[in-house]
């Protein structure tokens, strides 16, 4: 247990953080393993009621990929995924967007509100706040070539219209957004939720983007915790690449963390979801989590 003295440094700690981010707005996709464990659920959650409290704006972005697995599952579907992206044909959009907006984001919100917030979900289709263009799957070739091929409602962020967020979050309202978007014609496309929340972050002007995953962050050996990059420029992202220290899943994060900044957001995230309140560690004391990419 902390004694009075010590939690009174810590709320000192913290002081020159909320004067720094007040009235900031702070975009945050959440995912992975935070996602599926309680605990760490309701931690990033009160991590967001708080923010809101002393002043700073919240927008929670999520994914839902397992939920999606698993309700494709309990209904006889098969999931099959091209280059890391699901195969969405017009029965696994409909369930996708079912489990996304329908299931997880009322969740969350219904979670959020019982902490003590006020939150509001949305998908991107409210207010044509995402609006995508159909994204191809890209394939090797038997000769070794890459082809492109259609891999149905997967769409990627072409437009943001943040009106209705502005709203929302003017009302005083945290943010919920599901990564559900409309193309041309009223059709749903399914996006990659670290992509939407990237383009979100920088049509609202984000201060900072905060991507969630089940890493440390940044690792220069992937087998050593302890070697964890905490900054990370983005003009250094084609050698990390290069030199497969970036590889996998992790180069579409950073990816998306350089789209950002070079969108005019101030700085980006990549945080270990699996840390009780890493979000608050990261925003509001001197030691940080994770790894920083910064212009």
């Amino acid at each position: 247990m902390l004694s009075p003295m010590e939690k009174a440094g810590i709320l000192v700690e913290a002081l020159p953080y909320i004067k720094k981010f007040y009235g900031k707005t702070v975009v945050i996709k959440y995912g992975g393993h935070a996602m599926l464990n309680c605990e760490l659920k309701k931690a990033v959650l009160t991590d967001a009621v708080l923010m809101k409290y002393v002043g700073m704006h919240p927008v929670i972005v999520h994914g839902g990929g397992p939920d999606i697995t698993g309700m494709l599952k309990k209904v006889g579907k098969e999931s099959n995924f091209v280059g890391g992206l699901r195969v969405t044909d017009d029965e696994t959009m409909e369930i996708a967007q079912m489990v996304l907006v329908g299931k997880i984001n009322k969740d969350i919100v219904s979670m959020i509100n019982d902490i003590g917030g006020s939150a509001v979900g949305l998908s991107g289709k409210d207010g044509n706040l995402l609006v995508a263009d159909k994204k191809l799957g890209r394939v090797r070739s038997p000769e070794g070539q890459d082809e492109l091929v259609d891999i149905g409602h997967v769409g990627e962020v072409r437009q943001v219209n943040p009106g209705i967020l502005t709203t929302v979050i003017r009302e005083g309202y945290i943010p919920v957004v599901a990564p559900v978007a409309v193309g041309e014609g009223g059709v749903s496309y399914n996006v990659n939720a670290d992509s939407a929340a990237g383009a979100l972050a920088v049509a609202l002007n984000a201060d900072k983007l905060i991507i969630l995953t089940d890493v440390e962050g940044i690792l220069a050996d992937r087998n050593d915790k302890d070697s964890l990059i905490s900054t990370v420029k983005m003009d250094e992202v084609p050698n990390l690449i290069e030199r497969r220290i970036l590889e996998d899943g992790m180069i579409p994060k950073v990816e998306c963390c350089v789209s950002a900044l070079r969108g005019g957001v101030s700085t980006t995230h990549i945080l270990d979801g699996r840390v009780p309140h890493s979000v608050l560690l990261e925003v509001f004391t001197d030691r940080g989590v994770g790894t920083m990419v910064i212009k």
